[in-house]
């Protein structure tokens, strides 16, 4: 049995990258957190995404397992498991029965997809989408600048800049993304170590390959249908295997904010 958890409820909007490094962070902080998901998830960080738990029944990152659950009784009883519940709510209607003191949205849209004000006592929007006073409480910089983690108690976040973390130099020839609509296929799996031109995937049929070489840091999952532009493969240069397995700096960094952001409303 886990250790009882004493402190707020915290209803998390997603079970991306960035919504499982604030639930790990919360989690280890002794908070209850919930997950609400989508049915489908199209994760792609997967190795650091509690979202796999949806297809796997459970996820765990870094010591902290995220288990999926049906029902509202059963998340009483994952806490009590020293589990993180996560469950299928696009809308997070539980908020209506579960009462959270905080409401997280990291969803990472970009846009607001229905979070509102009045969803909790503390409503926290991560990145741009978001504006203090009208859509949440707070806002919590998830842009990839000097200001990131920010607590935002005025305004918005910044614009997204669309480009990705730079490992050994390299940002846009680590990612793939899709060149159209379609079924998403591969056989190979995140840590796999891959070769310059190699063909990893494919989309509707079309090959696609590696632009560079190195592990697969980052992979969505097979069998998926992907609309185009969506990001599909991360490709780690270095080589790393334990990477795609592990919190990155980034989001420890927006956790901290969100941590300091419940407790800047709370006190704690």
């Amino acid at each position: 049995m886990g250790k009882a958890l004493t402190k707020l409820v915290v209803l998390i909007r997603g079970g991306g990258e960035v919504a499982s490094g604030v639930a790990h962070r919360l989690a280890r902080e002794q908070y209850r957190g919930c997950m609400t998901e989508i049915p489908d998830p199209q994760a792609v960080s997967r190795g650091v995404a509690f979202s796999e738990a949806i297809y796997e029944g459970k996820k765990e990152i870094e010591g902290v397992v995220a288990r999926h659950v049906t029902s509202f009784t059963a998340i009483a009883k994952t806490w009590q498991e020293g589990e993180i519940p996560i469950t299928i709510d696009p809308e997070a209607s539980l908020k209506s029965t579960l009462n959270p003191e905080v409401l997280v949205d990291a969803i990472m849209a970009k846009r607001n997809l229905g979070t509102r004000i009045t969803d909790a006592p503390l409503v926290i929007g991560l990145g741009p989408g978001f504006k203090v006073g009208k859509d949440v409480h707070i806002v919590v910089e998830t842009n990839n600048s000097p200001n990131l983690g920010k607590v935002i108690l005025k305004g918005e976040a910044e614009k997204d800049s669309g480009a990705p973390i730079a490992i050994d130099g390299l940002t846009f020839e680590r990612v793939t993304h899709s060149p159209k609509n379609g079924l998403f296929q591969t056989n190979k799996k995140i840590g796999d170590t891959v070769a310059a031109d190699e063909v990893i995937a494919s989309v509707a049929e079309e090959p696609l390959k590696a632009k560079i070489g190195g592990t697969i840091q980052a992979l969505m999952r097979s069998g998926v249908k992907v609309a185009k532009g969506t990001k599909l493969v991360e490709i780690d240069p270095t080589g790393s295997k334990d990477a795609a397995f592990t919190i990155r700096d980034r989001i420890s960094t927006i956790a901290e904010g969100v941590l300091e952001a419940i407790g800047t409303r709370y006190n704690i």
